[in-house]
C-alpha cells in the first residue's frame, strides 16, 4: 500500500498544447478510498494514467510513498488497474485469469488457491471458477477483471477507470459494498474514475472533482454537498442540481428580486457576477406564501419524494417533496428557506 503524491503535476499532450491537466499539489494518505468524478474529457483518465505509469507527465513528479516513481514505467510501479472494457484471458477459466497475476509472481501453489478461492468468494464468482472465461457475460467478465486487480495484495494502489459502467444497478452496489469492506480489510488505497455522482458519493471518502483539466474541488462528500466551492460543483453533485439564480446588490445584500431569497454581502466584494444557490432537498413547500412563490411547470417522482418545477421571473426552482401533495402543472406554490442553506457565489466560485 502507498500514500501518493502528486507534486506540482501537470500534463499537456503536446509542446505548447493547452494543458490537458493543469498544474495541481495532492497527496492522498495509504489505505484511502477517492474518486475522481467530472464528465468526459475533464482529465480524469489523464491524472490516472499518470498515476499508473501509463503516462508520463509533461511537468511535476509523482511519489509513492516518498519515492519518485514519476519516469517508472507501469510495471515498475506495483499497481493493479482495472478498465471500463473487461481485461480478461479468453482461452483460460475464471479460476486460471484470478490466479494469472500471481502465478506471474512465482507465488506458491497453495496459497495461489487460497488467494483466489478468497476473492472469488466476496465476488460470488465461487461457483465459475472452472467455466471458460470466454463464456461470461460482460458484467461477470467485469467481475473477472475486478478480482485479478484485488487478487495480489502487495500493490501500492488499486486503480479502478469507471470499471462498473458494464454492470447493472443493483450489482454495482454490491461491489461497492465489497470494494470498501476489501479497503477496511486490507487498507489498500483505492482510487476510481467515474462521471457517475452516486458511485463517487458512495465509495469514497474523499472526491475530487474536475473540469476543464482543473482540480475544482476536493472533500468528503457531505462537504461538497452542502458547501459546493463553484457553480459547476453544485450543478454536477445533486440530483437534482442545486439551485441557482442571479441576484443584486440592494442596501448591503445579495437579493433575488421578486423573492425572499437574499444574504449580507462581504465587505469590499465587488457585485457583479453575484448568484444564489440553494439544494432542492432544504427548501419546503409551504402552500402559496413564503420565502419564494411560482407557478407549478413540472414535476415527476422518484420513489418516495416527488420533484417539483417552480417557474418564477428569476428562473425555475427544483425542489425535494414528499409525493402525494396533490400539486398539478399550473398550480400556485411556494417554498420556505432558511438563509443557513442558501450560498452565494460571484462569478461562478462560493463566497459566503
Amino acid at each position: 500500500m502507498a500514500e501518493i503524491r502528486l507534486q506540482e503535476l501537470a500534463h499537456a499532450y503536446a509542446p505548447g498544447a493547452p494543458h490537458a491537466l493543469k498544474p495541481l499539489d495532492m497527496t492522498w494518505r495509504d489505505g484511502g478510498t477517492y474518486a475522481l468524478l467530472g464528465p468526459s474529457g475533464c482529465g480524469k483518465s489523464t491524472m490516472l494514467n499518470i498515476i499508473s505509469g501509463l503516462l508520463h507527465p509533461s511537468e511535476g513528479r509523482v511519489l509513492f510513498d516518498g519515492q519518485d516513481v514519476t519516469r517508472l514505467g507501469a510495471g515498475q510501479r506495483n499497481i493493479a488497474q482495472v478498465f471500463q472494457v473487461p481485461v480478461i484471458y479468453r482461452s483460460m477459466t475464471v479460476g486460471q485469469n484470478l490466479a494469472f497475476p500471481l502465478v506471474c509472481r512465482g507465488g506458491p501453489t497453495p496459497r495461489i488457491r487460497q488467494r483466489v478461492e478468497a476473492i472469488a468468494e466476496r465476488l460470488g464468482l465461487t461457483p465459475l471458477l472452472k467455466r471458460p472465461a470466454n463464456a461470461l457475460t460482460a458484467d461477470q467478465k467485469q467481475l473477472v477483471s475486478l478480482g485479478r486487480g484485488l487478487v495480489r495484495e502487495d500493490v501500492a494502489a488499486i486503480l479502478l477507470d469507471e470499471p462498473l459502467t458494464v454492470i447493472d444497478p443493483q450489482m454495482k452496489f454490491e461491489l461497492r459494498r465489497i470494494l470498501k469492506e476489501i479497503n477496511a480489510e486490507f487498507r489498500v488505497t483505492m482510487v476510481l474514475v467515474t462521471h457517475d455522482q452516486t458511485e463517487a458519493m458512495t465509495f469514497a471518502e474523499e472526491v475530487i472533482v474536475m473540469n476543464h483539466g482543473e482540480v475544482v474541488q476536493a472533500g468528503r462528500p457531505r462537504d461538497l454537498f452542502e458547501r459546493p466551492a463553484t457553480t459547476h460543483v453544485g450543478h454536477f453533485i445533486g440530483s437534482p442540481a442545486m439551485n441557482f439564480l442571479p441576484a443584486l446588490a440592494v442596501a448591503g445584500r445579495a437579493v433575488v428580486p421578486g423573492t425572499g431569497l437574499s444574504l449580507p454581502l462581504p465587505d469590499g466584494l465587488p457585485t457583479d457576477g453575484l448568484v444564489l444557490g440553494f439544494r432542492p432537498e432544504h427548501a419546503r413547500l409551504s402552500g402559496a406564501s413564503g420565502t419564494m412563490q411560482g407557478r407549478v411547470a413540472r414535476l415527476w417522482f422518484e420513489g418516495l419524494d416527488e420533484i417539483v418545477a417552480l417557474s418564477h421571473p428569476a428562473g425555475e426552482v427544483r425542489l425535494r417533496a414528499p409525493a402525494g401533495l396533490g400539486l398539478a402543472p399550473g398550480d400556485t406554490a411556494a417554498f420556505t428557506l432558511r438563509d443557513t442553506a442558501l450560498r452565494l457565489y460571484r462569478n461562478g466560485r462560493l463566497v459566503a
